[in-house]
């Protein structure tokens, strides 16, 4: 083989020192049948044709540039403009690693601390971390870093039924080794008075979502002051391109705010590698999981960037350690630093405003529809629930197959009392054209 350094004396020693006769050997629990060259293959071809082949089985697939979409659910279809890939493919930024090394890793901790410094004004919060693996992960994090906020006095955990429900099975399976009271009713009915009302003095946090799951707005302006009479913290999860529009966690005077960083530059990318944000109080710093970049200056008083805080088990003590997180995601932070430097204050909000304005345009269009209604009971951003005149799987088949279009989520799986509703998502990518040929498909579907 052209591509394996060793030599023949230096195999024939390691082979026998794990005591086999050849490299065949290692190979034995293979069935005889599977092992090359037993195994048939096609006859060689050149690098064109095998490219041109290649080409013909990947336009098979139904990607977003061919279909339109109105799935969303947590993975969003926003618009990345082209200096994010730009600047995330140079090679200083996407070879490089843990920033172990200041003095040579000024580049990746100046990248860090502009994105820690974009998301708490985005989330109007004090201290952001350098990103978990997934708006999942952060809200898990923010349930250790409440027990810990209370030295471990209080293992009580409320949890909105309108959180994400795979974040509330990752909190559940991150918490399998505590002795936690993780109390989420599933009813979508329980709204935000019945969460308060169970807060007590044992509450380590409430955790709630807004936009919630469902895509609706909710009023939290006093929700943290009833929080904080039982000595509990606000934690609230939400959607970053919504801040552009909607007031953010900080002015509720919330103690965590989290949430999926995705929608910020990152393409959807078969469902990850994501980024979850994660910003807390000042006072809280050292309770917190990942990474804290700093500025400073040097003795010759040129700026400079740090790791401030550093709490992973292999830079501290393990019983003051609060994260083994490995990575700190640094190309999607990236990414997302420079969707939110490129848009600014002012785009920011223009995409959340053609988000908000588009949904609605098109849930009343769907209203309008004999077979399916829209509930308009709350206020939504940029998703919406359409009660459906049949299963939504066999509804979203249909779409796909004779019209191109990737229907809405089916609520039905997350929800036993929400059979036959659909979570529809609009953002900027979709336009009129696209929304007027959903509700034509989806009446012709209803019709039949």
């Amino acid at each position: 083989m052209n591509y394996v350094p060793h030599t023949k004396a230096q195999e024939e020693e390691m082979l026998d020192r794990i005591g086999v006769e050849n490299v065949e050997a290692l190979f034995e629990s293979v069935p005889p049948d599977y092992r090359f060259p037993s195994v048939e293959l096609p006859e060689p071809v050149s690098e064109i044709e095998i490219m041109r082949e290649l080409r013909e089985v990947a336009e098979s697939n139904a990607d977003l540039q061919h279909v339109s979409c109105f799935l969303g659910a947590g993975a969003y279809h926003h618009y990345v403009p082209s200096v994010v890939d730009h600047v995330v493919s140079r090679s200083e930024f996407y070879t490089a690693y843990t920033p172990y090394q200041p003095e040579i890793s000024q580049g990746t901790l100046q990248s860090i601390f502009e994105y820690q410094s974009m998301i708490c004004d985005l989330t109007s919060m004090e201290v952001s971390n350098a990103s978990h693996y997934d708006g999942a992960t952060a809200m898990a994090e923010s349930v250790i870093m409440a027990y810990n906020v209370s030295r471990g006095r209080r293992n009580k955990v409320i949890i909105s039924p309108t959180v994400h429900p795979e974040y509330l099975a990752t909190v559940r399976t991150y918490m399998q080794g505590m002795e936690m009271d993780i109390v989420a009713p599933r009813d979508p009915s329980a709204d935000l008075d019945w969460l308060i009302d169970q807060v007590d003095e044992n509450t380590a946090c409430l955790i709630v979502q807004n936009p919630d799951f469902l895509g609706r707005i909710h009023d939290l302006n006093d929700v943290a002051e009833k929080v904080h009479a039982h000595g509990a913290l606000l934690v609230v999860a939400c959607d970053p391109i919504s801040l552009g529009l909607l007031k953010p966690p900080g002015d509720m005077d919330a103690d965590i705010a989290l949430g999926e960083g995705q929608p910020l530059g990152n393409p959807l990318n078969y469902g990850g590698p994501y980024l979850g944000f994660f910003t807390c109080k000042k006072n809280f710093v050292r309770r917190m999981a990942g990474r804290l970049v700093g500025q400073t200056t040097d003795v010759e008083g040129r700026r400079g960037y740090v790791l401030t805080l550093a709490t992973r088990e292999q830079h501290i003590r393990r019983e003051r350690a609060t994260s083994n997180i490995c990575t700190n995601e640094g190309l999607n932070a990236l990414a997302a630093a420079v969707y939110l430097a490129a848009l600014g204050k002012c785009g920011l909000k223009q995409v959340a405003e053609l988000c908000y304005h588009r949904a609605h345009y098109a849930a009343k269009a769907i209203d309008r529809l004999a077979d399916y209604s829209v509930d308009f009971d709350m206020p939504f951003f940029k998703e919406f629930v359409v009660r459906c005149p049949t299963s939504v799987a066999e509804i979203n088949e249909r779409l796909l197959q004779d019209y191109d279009i990737l229907g809405g989520y089916d609520l039905g799986r997350a929800y036993p009392k929400l059979q036959n509703h659909m979570l529809v998502c609009v953002t900027e990518m979709n336009s009129a054209q696209q929304i007027d040929d959903l509700v034509s498909a989806l009446e012709e579907v209803g019709r039949s």
